[in-house]
C-alpha cells in the first residue's frame, strides 16, 4: 500500500512539474499593427521573434485609430503599435524592455521609442552610427517618464 501511495504522489509531483515547465515555456504573444509596406516594422517583428516572442502581425493602412485606442500620446508616436498582456508597445522598443515591463508590471498604459532612432531594434543600418535613445513609459493620463536609456 505504501508503494502505491508513493507512486501516486510521485506521479502527481511529476505531472505538476511538467505543467509548470510547459506554462513557463509558452512564448509571450505580441500583436503588432503595422503598415504592409514598412520594412523597419517587419525587421522589428523578426527581431522580437528571434528574442523569443510569438509575433502576430496585422497590416493596416491607417494606424491612427490603433494608436488612439491604446492611448499612445502624440509626442511618442512611431511607425508601428503593438500590444502585449494589456500594455501598448509603440515603435522600436528593445525586447529586454518589453520583458522588464511584463515582469515589473508598472501602472502604465505602455512604453514607447518615439520616432525611429538609428540603431534601435529594426533600425540598424550598416554604416550608420547608432543614436542613443530612451524608452518612455506613459500612462492613460499622458504622464511620461524615462523607462530605460540605450
Amino acid at each position: 500500500m505504501t508503494r502505491i501511495i508513493t507512486a501516486l504522489l510521485l506521479a502527481v509531483a511529476l505531472s505538476t512539474a511538467a505543467a509548470a515547465v510547459q506554462r513557463k515555456a509558452a512564448p509571450v504573444v505580441v500583436e503588432v499593427f503595422k503598415s504592409p509596406t514598412c520594412g523597419c516594422c517587419s525587421k522589428w517583428v523578426e527581431y522580437m521573434r528571434k528574442n523569443g516572442f510569438e509575433m502576430r502581425a496585422t497590416n493596416v493602412s491607417d494606424l491612427t485609430a490603433v494608436k488612439r485606442t491604446h492611448g499612445v500620446p502624440e509626442n511618442l508616436l512611431s511607425c508601428h503599435t503593438a500590444t502585449v498582456d494589456g500594455y501598448a508597445i509603440e515603435g522600436h522598443v528593445p525586447a529586454a524592455d518589453v520583458r522588464r515591463l511584463l515582469k515589473e508590471r508598472p501602472a502604465v498604459a505602455g512604453i514607447a521609442v518615439p520616432d525611429m532612432p538609428a540603431g534601435s531594434p529594426g533600425m540598424e543600418v550598416e554604416g550608420v552610427k547608432a543614436q542613443p535613445f530612451n524608452v518612455i513609459s506613459f500612462d492613460k493620463a499622458g504622464k511620461t517618464q524615462v523607462f530605460a536609456r540605450h
